[in-house]
């Protein structure tokens, strides 16, 4: 430990009234942000934080029959970095399909394609000459005149590609009349204080992390296509007739269901305006990434549920699908109530944007203000891809979460709202996706601690780490803590970072002073550790005739909650709980005890949340 941060540490032990694990032990890199004082051992950022921006003008056309996308990118960026930069990292996320350069996803033949091929790019109005540009897979550097911190500098780019026909990750063509297009122009790559640049390419598996910007868009469309992005549509009544630009106002006002865009108006083809080609235009601000849809033949319906009680403001949220996929249908009820649920009850923040589309897609990936979802005939499955694809507009877009590194950060709370939030839309639904995959793997030598980086992981060490395993962590946490105090703690998360790019230490300082309690026993064995769940009911003794004492076994060394339910001879059970606090001592034992009015029959540990590698040693049975 650097001796600089000694003092730091001391104060931060008497906020957090701590003991003896008091200081999780960062890697150098972030050690050295501290001593910048770009981020602080409480977890807040520090005095000297900051994070680089840009604003981009895009301009593109795109033609449905040939799938060609081409257009233009203006960015001005801005080094808020105290750093002077002599090259520009760029991501050419489009060129995941370029032959011949490395992925982890299989690609058919149709979709090798050139990648993205640039035409201009000029820095300051400057022309550069692309044969200096090191293009590498998604990654492209560029040497350029010092720009001084902060300063600015302009970026011009014409490019263009084709789009992927089939192969459809994340991205491409959905039908014969629908697309769905993400990462469709260069951008920027993020230029930190943990990494400097994010040099990390796209490989298919781990995801994004982009910088906060303002997008202006411009999208050129055959007139009978309708769009849909992220951000606001600026010009409704120049791309649709009136009867439908009315119907957007009618939903906007209301959180019942409306049809804004019916299956009579597609078939009467009164949707759009009628002209050859029709131009788009998007605005959105303080968004890590812009995406967009278009159809020439699907519905749309729409509520506005309230999501801030203080202001009544509402959120519109959208569902656009081919009427074919009636199951399709409902999707719109499940995503309003994700919406008004992630705003009022978990994790109770207003929701943070002015609308949220749902759109009939090929995959179940999450945009700012998007969400890119498979028709689904099961309904509990469509009920856990909505929301659990919803609740990521908290984390990672509010929040600024580094996918590509810690997909933990994100994916683990999308999996707890998942969870939580699928049996409020429908009691039926018993959510726990992903705990049979960790019972499997648990505690073998692909079973990584949650906190290595995702670039680091290969399948199932990656799916376990970032999706049931930290879901389980936030949930243990939540349990202990209560209701109240873990909304408390996780509201100072967000009041800290939104907008900003946090790191795992952040989240588990920032929860420690927002609880108010040192929580680093818990977030040392199952976020930072090896090990596995394995508890056992290793004894059980009567006390007297009626109380029992059941001795619980903690065999692995993954803390994990007791559930021992007692089941009576006449059919009837009894939950006895303990919360994971139980373990924090280091002890291996924990005696519960409870009191039975009538025949106990057996005794089972374990609950539907409470992963364990061994089972056998879970049951006892009165002896006959």
């Amino acid at each position: 430990m650097i001796k600089k941060l000694l003092p730091l540490i001391t104060l931060v032990s008497v906020i957090v009234n701590a003991d003896a694990q008091t200081y999780l032990s960062p890697p150098l890199n972030i050690e050295q942000a501290y001593l910048n004082q770009t981020r602080t051992i409480s977890g807040k950022p520090g005095k000297n934080y900051w994070q680089n921006t840009a604003g981009y003008n895009i301009k593109i056309s795109f033609d449905p029959q040939t799938r060609n996308l081409k257009g233009t990118v203006g960015i001005d960026y801005t080094n808020n970095s105290p750093d002077t930069l002599k090259q520009l990292w760029f991501k050419l996320y489009p060129n995941f399909y370029k032959k011949g350069v490395m992925r982890n996803y299989k690609i058919d033949a149709v979709d090798m394609s050139d990648g993205v091929q640039i035409g201009r790019l000029a820095i300051n109005n400057e022309n550069q000459d692309l044969a200096d540009a090191n293009i590498d897979g998604t990654n492209m550097a560029l040497n350029i005149k010092p720009l001084l911190s902060k300063q600015k500098l302009h970026v011009d780019i014409s490019y263009s590609y084709t789009l992927n026909r089939t192969s459809h990750v994340r991205t491409g063509q959905v039908d014969s009349g629908s697309y769905f297009i993400a990462y469709f122009f260069p951008r920027i790559a993020v230029y930190d204080d943990i990494d400097g640049w994010n040099k990390y390419p796209y490989l298919g598996t781990e995801e994004f992390y982009n910088d906060f910007c303002h997008f202006n868009a411009e999208i050129t469309m055959p007139g009978n296509y309708q769009v849909w992005a992220t951000g606001d549509l600026k010009n409704a009544s120049e791309v649709y007739n009136p009867q439908i630009v009315k119907q957007i106002s009618l939903a906007e006002k209301t959180s019942d269901i409306t049809t804004v865009v019916s299956e009579a108006d597609l078939q009467a083809g009164n949707v759009t305006t009628k002209r050859p080609f029709n131009t788009w235009r998007f605005e959105a601000d303080n968004v890590t990434d812009f995406v967009f849809a278009a159809s020439d033949h699907y519905l749309w319906m729409a509520a506005s549920p309230v999501v801030d009680s203080l202001t009544g403001r509402r959120t519109r949220v959208d569902a656009v699908f081919n009427p074919a996929h009636k199951d399709y249908f409902p999707v719109i009820d499940f995503a309003r109530k994700t919406v008004s649920l992630m705003s009022h009850t978990f994790p109770k923040w207003p929701f943070p944007y002015q609308h949220e589309t749902v759109v009939d897609g090929l995959d179940q990936m999450e945009y700012p203000m998007m969400v890119n979802d498979n028709p689904l005939e099961k309904t509990d499955d469509a009920i856990e891809l909505t929301d659990h694809e919803i609740f990521h507009s908290m984390f990672p877009f509010y929040m600024g979460i580094n996918e590509t590194k810690y997909g933990w950060m994100d994916e683990g709370w999308a999996t707890i709202g998942e969870w939580t939030l699928s049996g409020m839309i429908d009691p039926k639904v018993v959510d726990v996706d992903g705990i049979g995959l960790y019972e499997t793997i648990g505690g073998k030598e692909e079973d990584l601690p949650i906190i290595t980086l995702s670039t680091q992981q290969t399948t199932p060490s990656y799916v376990a780490n970032s999706y049931p395993k930290p879901g389980l962590g936030y949930m243990y946490v939540r349990d202990m803590l209560g209701d109240a105090l873990f909304t408390k703690a996780l509201h100072y998360y967000i009041e800290q970072w939104h907008g900003r790019h946090p790191i795992p230490y952040d989240f588990f300082n920032c929860m420690n002073i927002g609880a108010g309690m040192n929580l680093n026993w818990f977030w040392k064995n199952w976020f930072m550790e090896r090990g596995a769940p394995d508890q056992a009911i290793s004894k059980v003794s009567r006390k007297t005739g009626k109380e029992y004492i059941a001795v619980i076994t903690n065999i692995g060394t993954k803390m994990i909650p007791i559930d021992l339910t007692v089941y009576y001879a006449d059919g009837t059970t009894k939950l006895i709980h303990k919360d994971i606090s139980c373990w924090r001592n280091g002890n291996k034992e924990v005696a519960v005890s409870f009191t039975a009015d009538k025949p106990v029959e057996r005794l089972v540990l374990g609950g539907i949340y409470d992963p364990d590698v061994d089972k056998k040693n879970n049951v006892w049975e009165v002896k006959k």
